[in-house]
């Protein structure tokens, strides 16, 4: 009976062990860097708030905290239905598609507002929205090194670029 109890205990020790180094809500940074990256998945907004030309949804960002938003870079991205330009890219924001604006805003911490500037009410269940969380304690926003990338360089690389250096799923 003494040995059973010490195997569920060891069980449980290495359990523990293995789950507390898990992070629910984001992915490691680039290799060799250990710093946790929040994203999002790819949503719509359920409903749009405001009026022609003034258009906007709130979203719940959990980990948008003062210290990621103040000293970090938040990147949002965007996916809309009809964009002629290129109907399967991903735009990141501010950006110009569909005839309007499209750009986010953090009016209060662990909330992203979602803006358009459209004269009709923008779809809802067809456009697609992201954000990435990169806090800023994260060796790539800290240091101008090769393998390192400083908050105006990841705001200007593309989608794919920033997903594949953070090991995000597209």
């Amino acid at each position: 009976m003494k040995s059973k109890s010490v195997n569920i205990l060891v069980v449980i020790a290495f359990s523990m062990l293995i789950f507390s180094g898990c992070q629910k809500d984001g992915k490691q940074g680039p290799a060799g860097q250990d710093a946790t990256v929040y994203y999002s998945e790819w949503f719509s907004p359920t409903a749009w708030q405001g009026t022609s030309g003034d258009w906007y949804f709130d979203a719940s960002a959990p980990d948008l905290t003062a210290d990621i938003v103040e000293k970090g870079v938040v990147l949002g991205y965007v996916w809309l239905d009809g964009d002629v330009y290129n109907s399967t890219s991903v735009r990141p924001l501010p950006a110009f598609a569909v005839g309007a604006n499209w750009s986010f805003l953090i009016s209060n911490y662990k909330t992203i507002e979602f803006t358009s500037d459209m004269i009709a009410q923008p779809l809802t269940s067809t456009n697609k929205f992201r954000f990435i969380a990169i806090p800023g304690t994260i060796p790539a926003l800290k240091s101008a090194s090769v393998n390192t990338k400083s908050v105006q360089e990841l705001k200007s690389m593309s989608y794919k670029d920033v997903c594949k250096l953070y090991n995000i799923p597209e």
